[in-house]
């Protein structure tokens, strides 16, 4: 009996090995799993392409954004540009919808109150040169008010970026996602 016993063992040893990489198997495929639909109805990655942003954004800067997020007024979004398809562009949200924006002097009004806008602090020139054009939402896209479901989006580096004083209002259909998290460079890792 003990000689039957000790036969035993190592055969249960074999099934314990295999039920354990087998469990090991199954919960590597729930995560990726997992992982996948995360990554494919919740969140996002992204790569900043371009100086449009800068400085808060520079071109290679690998960002996190979520689908499911509200869009704020502040908030820098990605989005489907709308004069090259299947290209994606990052912007910050300036006016909501129903909002009046205009410029006037270098700085950025809406609804008649000077927009605070300190991720621009490092353009102040102090040499009395505007850092962007004065207009109006009239003037630059021939209404004075940000029109329902849509979005008035400019980027940080005024002079040189693409945006809706150029491209139009931002369908909120076209907003892929609002950026949450930039994890590489890891030197500049930050929450939004």
């Amino acid at each position: 009996m003990g000689e039957q016993a000790k036969r035993q063992q190592p055969e249960e040893k074999q099934e314990s090995f295999w039920k354990w990489l087998l469990e090991v198997i199954i919960l590597a495929a729930v995560i990726f799993t997992g992982v996948q639909l995360l990554f494919t109805h919740v969140l996002a990655k992204d790569v900043v392409s371009g100086p449009s942003m800068q400085p808060t954004f520079y071109d290679g800067d690998r960002l996190i954004t979520s689908r499911l997020s509200k869009i704020k007024r502040g908030d820098v979004v990605v989005l489907e540009a709308p004069d090259e398809p299947g290209s994606l562009y990052i912007k910050r949200v300036i006016g909501l919808p129903g909002d009046t924006v205009t410029a006037k002097g270098g700085h950025v009004y809406v609804n008649g109150k000077r927009l605070s806008e300190p991720y621009l602090k490092e353009y102040d020139p102090g040499n009395g040169l505007p850092f962007q054009e004065d207009f109006t939402l009239q003037q630059k896209l021939g209404r004075k008010t940000v029109p329902a479901n849509s979005y008035f989006v400019m980027g940080d580096n005024r002079p040189i970026s693409k945006d809706s004083r150029r491209i139009g209002f931002i369908k909120k259909s076209a907003i892929n996602g609002v950026v949450k998290l930039r994890y590489w460079p890891l030197s500049r890792l930050k929450f939004f």
